[in-house]
Formats: C-alpha cells, structure tokens, sequence
C-alpha cells in the first residue's frame, strides 16, 4: 500500500524546535517533489514549504521563511521540516504531500498524487 505517514508532531513551548518527518512507503520518492501544509481548525490547508525532486528547489511560505527548512533524505525515503522559533500561531495540523515532479517542482495548488494522514502540533507555554 502506497502512503505518507507523518510524525514528530507535539507540544513545544514557544521559541522552540520541532522537526516534522514525512515517510514514504510502498513507492520511493526519489522522483517526487514534496510539500507542507498547515491546517487551522475549520480553514483549508495552507502551502507553507516545498521541495523538488533532486532537493535543490525550495520553496517557503513568508510566514515560516527563515524559521523552517525543508530537506529530503531520499535514501531514508523521507522528507523533513525543521521547524524552529516557532511561535504560537504555527500551531495546526501538518500534512505531507507528494506529486510526481516534472521538473517544476512541488505546485501547492492542484490535485495531489498522495496525501499524509497528519500530525499535531501545538505551540504554548
């Protein structure tokens, strides 16, 4: 069965770090590009960061710009999202996302070929 899984999520105080992780089984990723969303409770998920394929494509929501990296390790089959100084509104629920990249990297806004089941994570003192 072809899936993402997530994890990583959970409680961190504000001005700490988390580092989110999207695994891949049943296929490899090595020729997909990746995305993050973050989803608010009863809003529609949010692009916040990509990457292509060969992971030299990145690309960041300016929420998160300068705070988060995004990083692959395709011989792990896993996508990473390094988040630090995190702030309270980063809380929500993170998803992965993967789509055959055809050499324009990860587009947030089309149908996606695989979709995690997400991860929580919560920002506050």
């Amino acid at each position: 069965q072809r899936q993402l899984v997530e994890s990583g999520g959970g409680l961190v105080q504000p001005g700490g770090s988390l580092t989110l992780s999207c695994a891949a089984s049943g296929f490899t990723l090595d020729y997909y590009a990746i995305g993050w969303f973050r989803q608010y409770p009863g809003k529609e998920r949010v692009g916040i960061a990509s990457i292509g394929e060969g992971g030299a494509m990145t690309n960041y929501a300016d929420s998160v710009k300068g705070r988060f990296t995004i990083s692959r390790d395709n011989a792990k089959n896993t996508v990473y999202l390094q988040m630090n100084s995190l702030k309270p509104e980063d809380f929500g629920v993170y998803y992965c996302a993967a789509d055959i990249d055809y050499g324009s990297g990860f587009e947030f806004h089309k149908v996606h070929d695989y979709w995690g089941q997400g991860t929580q994570v919560t920002v506050s003192s």
